[in-house]
Formats: C-alpha cells, structure tokens, sequence
C-alpha cells in the first residue's frame, strides 16, 4: 500500500442493516475505502485474499461460521490483515478469548463513529485497541501465568517440538512457511519462551507429546 493510499476495510455482518450503517458512516472518511461487505465467516475466509483488505471490522456470532473460528484462518492466509472485532458481547471472557485468537481490537457496537475510527488508525500504526466499554477485559493466563495458545498454535507446537522445520511443518499442514514462522513468533511470545529447545521442554512437561511415539 502506497502512502496515499485510503485503508482498504472490510466489514463482516450477518446483519444487512448493522453493516450498511457502519459502511455509511466510515466511507464519510476520505482516508478509508470499503471493499465490500460479507455475511459470515466461510465467506471471508473465501474472499479475504482476493479482496486483500487491510483492516477487517469482524463480528462474532455468525451462521455457518463465526468471527472466532475464522480469525485464525484469516490470519494464516493473510497475516498482515488487522482483524477488529465488532460486537455486541461486552464481557472480559468474550474480550480476552477475541484477543487470544489474533484479534487487534475490540469494538463494541454502539461506539461513537469517531471511535471507528481512531481503531482502524490505530492497528494501521501497528497498534492494538480496546474499546472504552472493553477496557476492563483482561487477557486469559494459564495457571502459570502464560497465556493459553489456541488449538492451531498447540498442533504447530506438537510439530515443531517433534523436531520438524518450519519448512516440513508447512508442508504437513499445507500452510506456507512465513504463517508457520508467525505462529512459531506467537507461540515463543505468549510463552516467555526463546528458543526451539525450550518448547520442546515445554511440550514434554506439559504432556503435549504424549501419544505421539516420540521419545527423548
């Protein structure tokens, strides 16, 4: 994206009239282009790399699929997508568990526009953002104090603590190699781990190679 360039957003909404009327509002920006509007998940994680949208306003609670179970496939297609959730769901568990799955914000839906607004700025920045009413969520800690990986980055673990490239484990998931470094630089930083040795130790005693045949 060229520095001129308007931010390319894309709403996901299975209700017409909420994504019309949010479409409405932040197309009024002229640094903000809407690339269209989808209905659930499927059809997101279907489109997202032909419509190429730098920022997506996703809401939760869809048909066929929702918001959280797409986040994480979205993001292995197009790691560079800034996901903020849109919803109406305003407790911590709802908050934390959309952070924990690769969310940049968290947007409840009855923000003033401006609001809109100055969190799509703010992940372009690289930044993440929480809406007033979302502040008081906190992300979800293991007993340990770590936060808890979601069910992809655990299989990735379980592959890179057997030893395998970054290279083998993509081809085993028929994902490509930068999505598994990501999901390798995520799992390091969510467990306060630094290095492919520790993991492995950290798979073994948290018993993620239990059942597997590896021995060490």
């Amino acid at each position: 994206m060229t520095t001129n360039a308007p931010t390319r957003v894309l709403i996901v909404d299975d209700h017409p009239m909420v994504a019309e009327g949010i479409q409405s509002i932040i197309e009024t920006y002229p640094d903000i282009e809407v690339i269209g509007t989808l209905t659930n998940g499927r059809e997101l994680i279907d489109q997202v790399e032909t419509l190429a949208p730098d920022v997506i306003l996703l809401d939760l609670n869809m048909p066929e699929m929702g918001g959280l179970s797409a986040a994480e496939i979205v993001l292995e297609i197009r790691p560079e997508a800034r996901i903020l959730i849109l919803s109406m769901h305003d407790t911590p568990e709802y908050i934390s568990t959309a952070l924990s799955h690769g969310a940049r914000g968290y947007l409840l839906k009855d923000v003033p526009t401006e609001e809109i607004k100055t969190a799509i700025d703010t992940v372009m920045k690289g930044g993440s953002y929480l809406c007033t009413g979302a502040t008081a969520a906190i992300e979800p800690k293991t007993h340990d104090g770590r936060m808890p990986l979601t069910s992809r980055e655990q299989t990735i673990l379980l592959e890179l603590a057997q030893g395998r490239s970054n290279k083998e484990v993509a081809n085993s998931l028929n994902i490509s190699v930068r999505t598994v470094e990501t999901h390798r630089k995520n799992i390091k930083r969510k467990l306060g781990i630094s290095s492919t040795a520790g993991l492995t130790r950290y798979a073994m005693e948290h018993g993620v190679l239990q059942g597997t045949g590896v021995s060490f």
